[in-house]
């Protein structure tokens, strides 16, 4: 991490060399069972590695290409296509260690120290140092790279912060209207692209675009007792008081809307440096690309199954479109699946593989997010801790429709209109006792002003938010009507995503709604939607 540079890249490394036996131990509790569990999808019956899955990466420097660049001496890594800003990179650089080790947590292919997704094709961006660029240089790399692979980029990894105070409005806010963050939602929405942020690390300085709303911000994990279920004490904490709210001040979102959508491992990970040598390393610049790696997992099982569809039972065909795409089904499947309390064996719990802690010890249940209907997420801990193997149970059933009662596991795309809803009815009994979860995602609106007409982002040019239409989700009887007779909803007035985690006292028949409250901008709104519940025996 190079603070003189002032555009931070969010993560720490200590070069220490580790034995092989102990980093290739220590590698399975990040991307293995104790982490994410996405070992057990490279493996058979699943074979998913993010082969022919377009990503992206955009830092202050770039990873090196071996054969290309002097410093790259081992190749741990396959690079698709290398940039500065929106054109080629030359050789030798803008080449960064840090850059190298985020990399090497997607797409890393050394049988030690795997990535997530080794087999996915990484295009890469280096913004430059801040003497040479600001927001604008960074939108025009992220644009760049999100129209690579014919236009085809799933998911963009940004592990780096622009600091508050070098933004050109006057008394700037973490406000999401930063020319960075309006770029990313912009983008977002126009390249169906998922943007993976992150977090701010609680030192001030590193803040945008962290108060996006269109992309999913990642806090960062480390070990306890043999797992990853800890939040480390280094990411952003809960309101602070005293001479901590200065920093509270340049790093926390205006009003009561949360940052942070989950939590992945990022304390005591072994990556590869330039040299070849492994390093301890730490910090959200290494959360994040676990969250990249595993959207390429997902999507390429997605395509596996657009590509097979014809081959498909019809039962099992009629659930995959190219909606399995979009970046919101993404953001609603990753959030959902997280885990958050751990099952106790009998599947109440939705199968949770740990229970995540905050920095003071509590867990999920135990924040504002888990008793008021007006906070999605919680402060510290967003929907919980990525959990890959979770995500493809909650991403491979498909796409159902509310048009038939729908499945236990499920997620859908619609477009839905002013004034209107609608419910999605189980189609069986939910168990007593028994956890269920919904997470519900739409995009802000934010518009380029686009001066040549050309429809791209170009120096000099600006960006117009429209705001964020309001969305709600309820959890209700199946025979219910009335809104204030849910069982549990959430209704947040400034967030683009709203979330359940509610348990289920009585058993019986139930439904989610999704009701259009109120129209900000447009008339109408796409959304992305899933659940997971456990039904009566």
């Amino acid at each position: 991490m190079k603070k003189s540079w002032q555009r931070i890249a969010i993560g720490t490394a200590i070069a220490t060399t580790i034995a092989p036996s102990w980093a290739q131990q220590l590698t399975a509790n990040s991307i293995g069972s104790a982490g994410i569990d996405a070992l057990k999808l490279h493996r058979s019956p699943y074979n998913l590695t993010g082969k022919k899955i377009a990503i992206g990466q955009v830092e202050v420097g770039r990873p090196g290409q071996f054969g290309w660049d002097k410093a790259a001496k081992d190749p741990k890594f396959k690079l698709e296509q290398i940039f500065y800003q929106d054109g080629a990179a030359k050789a030798n650089t803008h080449v960064e260690q840090h850059a190298m080790m985020v990399a090497s947590v997607m797409i890393g292919r050394d049988k030690r120290l795997p990535g997530v997704a080794p087999d996915a094709r990484l295009y890469a961006s280096a913004v430059g140092t801040p003497k040479e660029t600001g927001q604008p240089e960074e939108c025009l790399s992220t644009q760049h790279v999100a129209k690579q692979n014919g236009g085809d980029v799933r998911a963009i990894n940004l592990s780096f912060g622009e600091p508050l105070g070098r933004d050109p409005r006057p008394n700037a806010k973490l406000d999401g209207n930063a020319l960075f963050t309006q770029c990313l939602d912009w983008s977002a929405r126009i390249h169906n692209v998922a943007y993976v942020v992150a977090g701010n690390q609680g030192k001030g300085g590193i803040s945008i675009p962290t108060d996006n709303y269109n992309g999913i911000n990642v806090a960062y994990s480390n070990i306890r007792q043999g797992i990853y279920r800890k939040l480390d004490f280094a990411n952003l904490s809960e309101t602070p008081i005293g001479t901590a709210k200065i920093i509270e001040d340049i790093e926390v979102n205006v009003g009561n809307r949360r940052s942070i959508g989950l939590v992945a491992p990022g304390g005591n990970l072994q990556l590869y440096n330039l040299a070849g040598k492994t390093i301890v390393s730490n910090g959200t610049s290494f959360a994040a690309p676990h969250v990249t790696g595993t959207i390429a997992l997902l999507q390429e099982f997605g395509d596996r199954q657009l590509r097979t569809k014809k081959k498909l039972p019809v039962n099992v065909r009629q659930h995959w479109s190219l909606d399995a795409r979009r970046h919101e089904v993404m953001k609603a499947v990753l959030l959902n699946s997280a885990d958050k309390i751990q099952d106790t064996g009998d599947g109440l719990r939705l199968g949770m593989t740990r229970t995540l802690l905050a920095k003071n010890n509590r867990d999920w249940t135990e924040s504002a997010a888990d008793r008021d209907r007006q906070v999605p997420l919680d402060y510290q801990l967003g929907a919980g801790h990525l959990h890959a193997f979770r995500a493809y149970q909650q991403f491979s059933p498909g796409q159902h429709p509310p048009t038939a009662p729908v499945p236990a596991i499920g997620w859908d795309y619609q477009t839905l209109n002013r004034s209107a809803y609608r419910d999605y009815v189980l189609d069986r009994p939910l168990a007593a006792n028994s956890w269920f979860s919904a997470t519900l995602a739409w995009d802000r609106l934010v518009e380029l002003q686009d001066r040549n007409g050309n429809g791209e982002y170009d120096l000099g040019e600006e960006f117009r938010d429209r705001g964020i239409n309001q969305l709600e989700l309820y959890l209700m009887r199946a025979d219910e009507t009335r809104l204030d007779r849910s069982v549990w909803s959430s209704v947040s007035s400034v967030d683009s995503v709203q979330h359940i985690f509610h348990q289920i006292r009585d058993p019986g028949k139930y439904k989610i709604r999704v009701y259009f409250q109120r129209a900000v901008n447009l008339p109408s709104q796409s959304y992305a939607l899933s659940w997971w519940t456990v039904p009566a025996k």
